[in-house]
């Protein structure tokens, strides 16, 4: 490692030769604005929010690109020269900018206006001129596009190809560029897959999820209405972000007892249904295994994932299981099994999600997701909308007890906790499988091979003496280097798991938003996945098949993993679509 000494604002520093300014400034306490940059996805040094001085060069660099090759090598972040020409950046970026704050869902996490409140930005517009109102996207089921709040950092452009499906990018050139599909087409007219991590990096509102809490509220508020609400495992060790906790803090008992003042009729938790999921899946596998089934198969409670198939590898559908989601068949068993269990009319249940994927809102409003002849889920709401329904009602969410969740569907293990982090579905399906198959309880179900937050993993597993081999890809350019792999015949797969989004359901598009300043210097996969794998060790049923309350739901209402009736219910289909 070739180290050079530096100075940062006159403070020494020691750094490996090629590290930039950006990631120097970092090391000592200093943070470097920046409106484009995301490390390892937009490294463009584009929008000049980041400028920095360098003794001896002739402009300024802009400190996210600029690599620091020379010992003794002087940087200055916070001159008059550096202040003033960010400023007028501002400034310049301003000059066509929707300037509607008080009402943007982003205001308060926007980093355009923090940036704007920190140089004391005020209303005067020195640089105004021509300004011209575009068309607002609104024609998809899960997010609101408005290039009048866009700043042109291509952060989007640069996760939507990350994602492979590359569906948005700069159109025209100069002063009419701007931030679009294909032929200006709506964004409905393309191959989105609905994942949302456009959302996500978006450093103003210019991409947000379809707000949908006033649905919920009216729902709630209807007396003929018996509302439900379930929460995805990924969700308690996010939440607590938007109220400014740290990251990877599990709030789960806080948030049950927020939903409870909010007015749900019950809240049942997700894992449940994460529970049925590998119930059935591992069943699943099991029987294509042993009869000759179409290998490998392919896991199928990722939305974005599935529609990312359904798109662009229409061929390997029959790969994918026929389990719906932990989220619909949550759904399902509440309009089912619990509707009739308490007598209540399905036509009456209203069941809300609260989920950390923008995919789930078109997962809803899917063909044959309807087991009781209605909609298994109604309304599916982000980790961001149920913060912002806490802070409407003035719940101040740092300060709640911790409640359980209802009983009646609130029972969960280990397996389904850890659903939320890539790796999770894999490593749950395995322990029921490997006890299915061997006709024991087996004490070693920690298989940490498929653990962690790299794209691909692969491993091999010997269950009940069959060798099966496994993959786990998270984030759409992964899946499609294993799906590739596995089309050219250069891959002996059994069993893959795929996520849509880098690091599974804990880095999903509706997630909380964290701004660059945390993104490029903080593994938010890593920290959110730790508080799942935390509550896995410590619940007392770690495998799906030893909870309570899946052997009761079997023994009274589907009979076993795989049944026509666990069929009718809880599995789905899927259509091959056209790219545009």
């Amino acid at each position: 490692m070739d180290m050079i000494n530096i100075k940062i604002n006159n403070i020494p520093l020691s750094v490996e030769k090629g590290t930039t300014i950006l990631e120097a400034a970092e090391k000592i306490g200093v943070n470097i604005p920046t409106l484009c940059f995301l490390k390892d996805i937009n490294e463009i040094g584009a929008c000049r929010m980041c400028v920095a001085e360098v003794k001896g060069a002739r402009s300024l660099v802009a400190s996210c690109v600029y690599p620091i090759e020379r010992e003794g090598t002087e940087i200055f972040t916070n001159t008059k020269k550096v202040q003033d020409s960010r400023r007028t950046t501002l400034e310049l970026i301003l000059s066509n900018h929707e300037r509607k704050c008080l009402s943007c869902p982003r205001s308060g996490s926007c980093e355009l206006q923090r940036m704007c409140h920190e140089f004391g930005i005020d209303d005067e517009e020195r640089y105004a001129g021509e300004n011209p109102e575009v068309k607002v996207d609104e024609s998809t089921l899960h997010l609101i596009r408005n290039n009048n709040k866009c700043v042109l950092c291509r952060r989007c452009v640069a996760a939507c190809n990350e994602q492979y499906v590359g569906v948005i990018g700069a159109n025209n050139r100069g002063f009419d560029t701007e931030i679009g599909c294909y032929f200006n087409k709506d964004l409905n007219e393309t191959a989105c897959v609905s994942c949302g991590q456009c959302t996500a990096v978006c450093p103003t509102g210019a991409l947000v999820e379809r707000d949908q809490t006033e649905e919920v509220f009216a729902a709630i508020a209807d007396p003929e209405k018996y509302v439900v609400v379930q929460t995805a495992p990924a969700i308690r060790a996010t939440l607590g972000e938007c109220f400014d906790m740290p990251i990877g803090t599990n709030v789960k008992g806080k948030m049950v007892t927020a939903l409870k003042m909010l007015g749900f009729d019950k809240v049942f938790d997700t894992d449940f249904g994460a529970d049925l999921t590998i119930m059935e899946e591992a069943n699943e596998f099991i029987e294509r295994m042993q009869n000759g089934g179409t290998l490998p198969m392919i896991t199928s409670c990722s939305p974005g994932w599935v529609k990312f198939c359904e798109f662009y590898y229409p061929e390997l559908l029959p790969n994918l299981s026929s389990c719906k989601s932990p989220q619909q068949m949550t759904g399902a068993m509440i309009k089912t099994y619990y509707a009739e269990k308490e007598g209540i009319d399905p036509k009456n249940i209203v069941v809300v999600s609260i989920m950390p994927c923008t995919a789930k809102k078109f997962e809803v409003k899917r063909d044959d997701q309807d087991a009781a002849g209605l909609p298994d889920v109604d309304i599916a709401l982000t980790t961001r909308e149920l913060a912002k329904m806490i802070k409407k009602c003035q719940i101040q969410f740092t300060k709640l007890p911790d409640s359980e969740f209802d009983p009646a569907l609130g029972i969960a293990t280990g397996a389904g906790a850890i659903f939320g982090a890539t790796g999770g579905v894999m490593e749950a399906a395995l322990r029921t499988a490997a006890d299915t198959l061997t006709g024991k309880s087996l004490d070693e179900i920690d298989y940490k091979e498929v653990r962690g937050t790299d794209g691909i993993k692969e491993a091999v597993y010997n269950v009940a003496g069959t060798e099966v081999k496994v993959a786990v890809a998270s984030g759409l350019s992964n899946a499609a280097k294993v799906l590739d792999k596995v089309k050219a015949g250069e891959a002996d797969y059994h069993f893959i798991e795929i996520m849509c989004c880098p690091g599974g359901c804990v880095n999903g598009g509706g997630q909380p938003i964290q701004p660059a300043s945390v993104r490029n210097f903080t593994d938010l996969k890593a920290e959110r996945a730790k508080a799942l794998y935390e509550e896995d060790i410590n619940l007392p049923y770690r495998k799906s098949h030893d909870s309570p309350i899946i052997k009761q739901v079997y023994e009274e209402y589907l009979e076993k993993p795989g049944s026509h009736k666990a069929h009718e219910i809880l599995h789905t289909s899927y259509v091959e679509r056209e790219r545009y």
